[in-house]
This record gives C-alpha cells, structure tokens and sequence, in this order.
C-alpha cells in the first residue's frame, strides 16, 4: 500500500534540501539554480511513532519495523506552467500521481540563492503555485466537458452527474478558488475523487526560515500562518539547513542535544511527516510478538478483514476474527499476558473498524 507526498514549490526555495534530511541521502542535487530536479526524486520515510517502541520493549521484539510514507521531490514550478513554461507540463503530471502536496515556501532572506522572482515574497510564490494548478484542474475540465455532454445526450446517467460536477468545479475555478471549496455530497464524493483534480489534493504548508528562526519562525512565516489558518489548512515552520544538519547526526542523544540547543523539542522533519499522515486520513495499528514489533498504515475507517490484508491478501481472504488490545492496555497491563489476565483483550469480527493504536492479532484460514 503506497501513500505519496508531493514535495512542491517554486525553485531555490529549499524542495530538494528538504527531501535529502528526510530521505538522509543526496539523491536529489540542491543546488543555486532552477530545475535541478528534473524526474522527480523519489523515497520512503519511516513514520515516527514512541508507541512502536513501547510495544517492542514490553514484547521484547528483536526487530522494530516502521511504517512509511512516500515523499516525492518534484522539480519547481514557475509562472506559465500550466501552458508549458519551465518543465510545467511535466512537472504538472508529476504532482497529478501523489496523494497529497507539501508545498514549501521560502520565508528567508539569502543572496547567495537567488529567488525566480527577484524577491522573497512566500504569499506571492504561494499565489503562483495555486494558479498554476487551478489553470491546469480548468484546461482538464473543460477538455472533458465536451465529451460528457455528447453522453449525457443518451442518458447516460453517470455522464450526467459528473458533468455537473464538473461545471460547479469550473464554475469555482474561474472565480479563482481552487476545486476544493465545491461543495460535494457524500454520494457525489467518489465521482468528484475520480476527477483527479490537482487543487482538491490535501494540502500543507511548510515555512523554510533561516536557521535563527527555526524556533519560533519570522515575519514571512507570519503571513503564511495567517493565511494558512483562514483557509484551515496546517501549517509547520523549519528550517531545511538545520534538518540537513540534524540528519547527518548518527544517534538520536546527539540529535536531541542538538535540538535542545536551539530550542526545540523534535525535529521539524518528524512533524512534517506526521503532518502528511493526517492529511492523507491514515491510522496506525501494530502487531508485535518476540520476532518483530510492526506499524501498519491503514485507512481511518478500515474493517478488520481490509487490516489483515495489508499484511497479507491470505489473512483478508481467510479472516476469521481479530485479538484487539487497546495500546493503553497494552502498555498498562505489561503486553499480551497481562490484557488477557485481565480480559482486556476483545475478540473483534468482520464489522469491527480498527482503532489508531489497536495491537492485534488476526486469525485466518488459508
């Protein structure tokens, strides 16, 4: 089960830097000049999660296996994108494959790295990447429209209803708000999702300060925060030059030292990544025994069978029932023993909806 995150922005505004500290490698080249990343650089990133390692520890497991998002580092966009300019059509397919967009601003002044536009503006480069994308949601609209009214012409029932929505999509995106402020029913959501529409994506916004506002961000980082709490989108301030930094650290003591000397408690690294499992609506449940002690990614929402399949499509086809234990109970009662002692360990079925945290143990037949 793969979940992307698009890393997006404008050139030199710190994409690649980012997608290095995240990925701890240097496969994608940062460097003081546009379309340094040409294919998007792509790489798995363990999930952070303090409850894994408790569940190790009391298991007393001899491996420990985090789960993992996809972050994609995908080459910058420039005004004119939607009609070609840059990379643009390119770069425009790339964002279209991933599952929701990271997009980083620049918030610091430096000139030694030129900025595309001649000066630091982080809304203005936001409004930038925003057009773009609504321009090119508009030109795939309207290339589908003409098509679905020839359907519609036979009564074609599904014709009909994504045309009309996708003439409230258009309608919105040409009042310059992007296809995410249509207003969608529950029945329609699954149509409205096949759009692939780019500007209904979950989003994020993440500041690059300098290092001395790594802490507690500056005025650029202000104005995207405003901004970023009147649309409700989340927003996370770091600074890719200390990240970098962070990442090259060998243990986690050297890297909580580190933090503690500038003044923070975790990395900005571990917040973006938790960020983008929130935006892409995941949960976490966890087996754990004497061999390993495991994440799984699932969907919030996600029945016991569909759980069991992400470890394996036998344990799907074959469920029988679930052995659930709370995390909380799992650690206050010393693992699996203890819950049982003290029946907390529930026997869950095939209508059982899995809870974040759940440690479980499926039972199938093949």
């Amino acid at each position: 089960m793969g979940f992307k995150c698009g890393i997006v922005g404008l050139p030199n505004v710190g994409k690649s830097t980012l997608f290095n500290a995240l990925t701890q490698t240097a496969t994608a080249e940062a460097a003081n000049y546009p379309f340094c990343t040409i294919d998007p650089n792509t790489g798995m990133v363990p999930v952070p999660d303090t409850r894994l390692e408790a569940c190790a520890e009391i298991a007393q497991s001899a491996q420990v296996i985090p789960t993992q998002l996809t972050f994609v580092d995908i080459a910058g966009l420039v005004r004119g994108a939607s009609k070609g300019e840059g990379l643009g059509n390119q770069f425009l397919s790339h964002i279209r494959e991933v599952d929701a967009i990271i997009q980083v601003l620049r918030c610091f002044e430096d000139t030694d790295i030129t900025h595309v536009d001649g000066k630091v503006d982080p809304l203005a480069d936001l409004e930038t990447i925003e057009t773009e994308l609504m321009l090119a949601d508009l030109e795939s609209l309207e290339k589908r429209s003409a098509a679905l009214v020839k359907r519609t012409r036979g009564n074609d029932d599904e014709a009909k209803q994504t045309l009309a929505l996708v003439e409230r999509a258009i309608e919105k995106l040409q009042d310059g708000e992007p296809a995410r402020n249509v207003e969608v029913s529950e029945d329609e959501q699954p149509a409205f999702q096949r759009l692939q529409l780019l500007t209904t994506k979950p989003l994020l916004y993440v500041c690059n300060v300098d290092e001395g506002s790594a802490a507690e961000g500056n005025e650029l980082s202000a104005k995207v925060q405003a901004k970023a709490a009147e649309e409700g989108v989340p927003c996370i301030i770091i600074s890719a030059a200390i990240e970098s930094e962070i990442a090259m650290l060998e243990t986690r003591e050297e890297q909580q030292e580190f933090l503690g000397e500038i003044g923070l408690e975790e990395t900005g690294l571990s917040r973006i990544i938790r960020a983008g499992y929130d935006l892409l609506g995941l949960i976490t449940y966890f087996t754990a025994g004497p061999n390993e002690a495991r994440a799984w990614t699932i969907h919030d929402g996600t029945k016991a069978p569909q759980a069991a399949g992400v470890i394996h499509t036998d344990f799907e086809k074959g469920f029988i029932r679930a052995e659930t234990i709370a995390y909380d109970d799992y650690v206050e009662l010393g693992g699996e023993a203890g819950a049982k002692a003290a029946g907390r360990t529930r026997l869950e079925g095939k209508d059982y909806v899995v809870n974040d945290g759940d440690v479980m143990l499926f039972r199938f037949n093949t």
